[in-house]
Parts: structure tokens; sequence; C-alpha cells
């Protein structure tokens, strides 16, 4: 929908604020470009509704080079939201809103009826506020009205330039969750750009991030979480943040990694004298290699315990619900809502390399230090 095609920028100055830039925003997609202050990110957004032209390079929008199409013309047909909201205060909300399609030449009818869709789609009640005027609104209000008034002609391109910065966190977060809600049902090709790395994080389909005027990293940002292109992006993203999604733990986070193991081939009373010795009610069975063979349980160990003739192997039981070391937290969590068990043994090329329990996996998820 949105490309740069080697596109650069270079003011009357001499500074240059854009190097040899390429991007594909697909259609659709939700893309933020984020980065320190001076790297070229509004920049780049500024030059799609030609706001700033490059020195050289092309930007396509839907296959046309936008070169060809009146600047004006241009701007009706992409939406755009800024930090300042920029309403017209002494027009009224609908007055406002209706603003670009009434431009466009939309009947009275249509624009009436699209005020209120729009109104209705970010929980204003047309009838409450569209008579009102933006002084009567609150912070987060008017921004909505901002983002609203962007939509109102239907483009397919919408920038949006750190629309929510200005307000204050619990009106930010409110607003971020309402725009992905928005963007699963609208479906929109938006630009957003912001400061906020996790802000990017909760609303992008994809984030550029953006040094010195070029783009060192474009990716899905669980992708960029996992996988810092380099120094800088670590740095950007923050240690704290990128352990933060660690939400997304898995089993070798959660695991105990000392294990109170069995052979298959030996007595009752010697598992017996491991599991008091542990204070565990449960035994994994453990080869010569390490390798997972099956779990003996207490209340089976009592029940076979006169029986001088028999072995571990003859009465334990198959390990059913085995995780992986990258098993995720949701994964593991699952299993012990679903299945009446105690223990999860935690495997790597089939040998037993941990054991994740209830306390276990709540104090790996604390980020505490996991005990036997």
């Amino acid at each position: 929908m949105i490309e740069f095609k080697q596109v650069n920028k270079t003011f009357a100055d001499g500074f240059q604020a854009l190097k040899n830039i390429n991007l594909h925003v697909h259609k659709g997609e939700l893309v933020t470009l984020i980065g320190p202050s001076g790297c070229g990110k509004t920049t780049t957004m500024k030059m799609i509704n030609r706001l700033l032209e490059p020195s050289s390079g092309e930007i396509l929008v839907d296959g046309e080079n936008i070169k060809n199409h009146n600047p004006v013309e241009l701007r009706r047909n992409i939406g755009y939201v800024i930090q300042q909201i920029g309403l017209f205060p002494h027009m009224t909300i609908e007055d406002n809103v209706a603003l670009v399609p009434k431009l466009k030449g939309w009947s009275k009818q249509k624009y009436m009826k699209r005020v209120d869709e729009l109104l209705d789609l970010v929980g204003l009640e047309p009838d409450v506020f569209k008579k009102r005027y933006p002084s009567e609104l609150s912070g987060g209000q008017q921004q909505r009205i901002g983002v609203i008034r962007a939509l109102a002609a239907e483009p397919p391109v919408v920038l949006m330039d750190e629309p929510f910065s200005a307000l204050d966190p619990i009106s930010r977060e409110q607003l971020q969750d309402e725009l992905v809600a928005l963007q699963d049902s609208i479906q929109k090709t938006i630009v957003f750009v912001t400061h906020d790395m996790d802000e990017a994080l909760k609303i992008a389909d994809r984030i550029a991030i953006m040094n010195q005027g070029e783009i060192v990293q474009l990716d899905t940002p669980d992708q960029i979480l996992r996988h810092p292109k380099n120094q800088f992006v670590e740095d950007f993203i923050g240690e704290e943040r990128m352990n933060k999604e660690t939400d997304m733990k898995t089993a070798k986070m959660l695991m105990m990694a000392k294990v109170a193991t069995v052979k298959a081939n030996r007595g009752l009373a010697e598992a017996l004298k491991i599991m008091k010795g542990y204070t565990v009610d449960s035994l994994m069975v453990t080869n010569s290699s390490g390798e997972l063979e099956g779990v003996l349980e207490l209340v089976d160990l009592e029940e076979h315990y006169g029986d001088e003739t028999r072995k571990v192997k003859d009465i334990m039981n198959e390990v059913k619900h085995p995780v992986k070391t990258e098993t995720p937290y949701t994964e593991i969590a699952e299993i012990f809502a679903k299945h009446d068990i105690k223990t999860i043994p935690v495997v790597d090329d089939g040998k037993l390399v941990g054991l994740i329990t209830r306390s276990s996996m709540m104090r790996g998820l604390a980020g505490m230090k996991q005990t036997v």
C-alpha cells in the first residue's frame, strides 16, 4: 500500500535527515516508526502526505507515485492525527468530524450518518456529543474525535503523529486499547509515529526502529524482542522491557533443574528411601543416559511395597504430559488446569532436564530463584 524506494531527505542547511529509506507498509497493516529524537521518524511520515518532499527516491501509495497527485487532493484522501489534536474550537464536534467529507462533496445525509457511526465506534453517544464544542470535552474525548475525524472520509491510509503522547497515562492506555480494537474492525493502513516503545509493542503489527536517518530494524514486536539486530536496538528496547515480555516465559524459566530420580531396575525400598530423602511423593524414572522413562508415584509404591520381587519398572507409570524447554508458560498453565497432575517433567532431546510444579511455576513467573 505504501512504499518507499531509496528515499533520501537533505534539508537546506545540509542536514541529511533520511538516508536511503526502503520501506513497504502492507494494506491493512499498522506500522510504528520509533527512535530517538532526530532519527527521522516524523520526517518519514510527513513525506507520505507531501508535507515534506524527498530529495531523491520515490514514494508510492497504492502503486502510484505521490508526486503525480495534487498535494491538497492527496491529503484529503489520507487521514492525519496529530498530538495537538487540532480540532477547530468554534465548530461543533459534528462539524469537526464532517469537515473533510464536506470538502469532498458528500451529501448532508451521508456525512451526518457517518458522524453518528464514528461517534458510536469510539463510545461517544452521538445525541450527547455531536452538538458540543471541543472545550466541553476531556483531553481523551478530544483525541477520540481527532482519530475519527481522520477516518471520516474513509481514507485508505491514516497517519498518526504521536497522537496520545500528551494524555495522562490512564487515558493514553485506554486509547491504545481502543485503537487496537478499532483497527481489528476497520483494517486501515496506518503509519504511527511514537517515542514510546511500550506503545509501539502494544499496537503495532510491525515496528520500524530508526536511528540517524536509517531504519535499523523492521520486524514484528515479538521478533524484535526475541532477536534485536544489534546493540543499539537492545539498548533502545531496554533490558527490563525485554525481560517483561517473558510473560511468555518458557518451561526452562519455570522449572527446577534438580530433580529426584530413580533407575527403573531399582527395588522399591531404595525408591522409598529416595522419596523420603527428597521429601517428595513421586520420582522421575530415568535410564543411564538420562532419558525419561516414566514416573513412580508414592501411592503405587505403598500399594506394592510388600512384594519384594517388584522393581520400579514394574509399577511405574507413563509420563503423559512432558514438555520441552521452549514450551511457553501458557501451555504449561493449561496442562495444570486441564489435568489432575502435580508435576510436569521438562525434557530436551528425550533427556530429563527439569521438573515444573505449580509452586515452581509461580516462583518463575515472579522472578524468584528456583529451589528443589
